[in-house]
């Protein structure tokens, strides 16, 4: 079981998760932004000419690459079933508790049915510094050079140092991606720490239906 997990985990291309931020382990850097949709085809032609052209200016206006995902997840209706309950054993009128437990029954017997699904869409802003070579890498390479405390410390700071930089730079790609995004309309915010754990634990368990605590932001 324990090498089925360190299988697994090797399979999984990121390393650690912090300041809203996918560290991976060839030393790249990820930002995720959840965006809002617009319903394209209610507009008018002349608003949807408007969305084409800001579009094509925010994707000409960049000079980096983005990852657009659009993701569709079974939602999870258990906590609405629970306010139903909640709201059935409130209820004073007999009358109105059986017509909520009918309900509940109905949209219990449809969604066992007829998966509920839902799109959500993403847009990945990647950033990769450039990666100092590991104190094994050097060691590898050169096996007469002794190891020396102090030196280890020094590229651990400097690599550590370099990490926060690209962090820095890539906050401000994000911030060129939000304002993009905006003029077509969109709004975007920036997925936080527990929020990327849980999209990932999702995008790797999607037989499940989504825990409970991965709701969208509001956008």
């Amino acid at each position: 079981m324990a090498n089925e997990l360190a299988n697994a985990q090797d399979l999984v291309a990121i390393e650690d998760v912090r300041d809203k931020t996918l560290i991976l382990k060839n030393g790249g850097l990820r930002q995720v932004l959840m965006v809002g949709g617009v319903n394209f085809s209610l507009k008018s032609e002349a608003e949807q000419g408007v969305i084409t052209v800001a579009y094509q200016n925010f994707l000409n206006g960049l000079n980096f690459p983005i990852q657009i995902i659009v993701h569709s997840r079974k939602l999870n209706i258990e906590k609405y079933l629970a306010t139903l309950e909640g709201r059935k054993d409130k209820e004073p009128s007999g009358l109105l508790q059986d017509q909520i437990g009918e309900y509940k029954a109905f949209i219990n017997g449809f969604v066992a049915d007829n998966a509920i699904m839902a799109k959500t869409f993403f847009v990945v802003v990647p950033f990769a510094p450039m990666v100092l070579p590991g104190k094994e890498t050097v060691l590898g390479f050169l096996p007469f050079l002794k190891r020396k405390r102090g030196d280890e410390d020094k590229a651990e700071k400097a690599k550590e140092a370099q990490r926060e930089e690209g962090i820095a730079q890539l906050k401000q790609r994000v911030t060129q991606v939000v304002e993009g995004l905006a003029t077509v309309g969109l709004d975007a915010v920036v997925l936080e720490d527990q929020q990327l754990v849980e999209l990932f634990y999702n995008f790797y368990n999607p037989e499940t239906i989504e825990r409970e605590k991965a709701g969208r932001p509001e956008v």
